[in-house]
């Protein structure tokens, strides 16, 4: 079993940034991704960006340029700087670990950005 923790989220004006830690334990692979979800209200969850355990990366086109994922595998911990933020960020942003064959995830944390 895996287990994420994630958090970091909080209310932010527009334009503001935020930082977002996962911390992953438990039976931990060294081949895996990492990854950052976001779900808002009435939507369905949707890709923020991935990073493999080799550093690989992956972003939704709505966040390059604004976001950065980054890892440190010694500490099992993904991350997420978000700067330039916009109201359309708000949602309930979640981890998620994949491994084969299993992927998890964490309980979510909410972001907010006022305009």
């Amino acid at each position: 079993q895996v287990q994420l923790v994630e958090s970091g989220g909080g209310l932010v004006q527009a334009g503001g940034s935020l930082r977002l830690s996962c911390v992953a334990s438990g039976s931990i692979f060294s081949l895996n991704t990492m990854g950052w979800y976001r779900q808002a209200p009435g939507k369905q969850r949707e890709l923020v960006a991935t990073i493999t355990s080799i550093g690989s990366t992956n972003y939704a086109d709505s966040v390059k340029g604004r976001f950065t994922i980054s890892r440190d595998n010694a500490k099992n911990t993904a991350y997420l700087q978000m700067n330039s933020l916009k109201p359309e960020d708000t949602a309930v942003y979640y981890c998620k670990l994949s491994q084969v064959p299993q992927s998890y995830w964490g309980q979510g944390t909410q972001v907010t950005v006022s305009s």
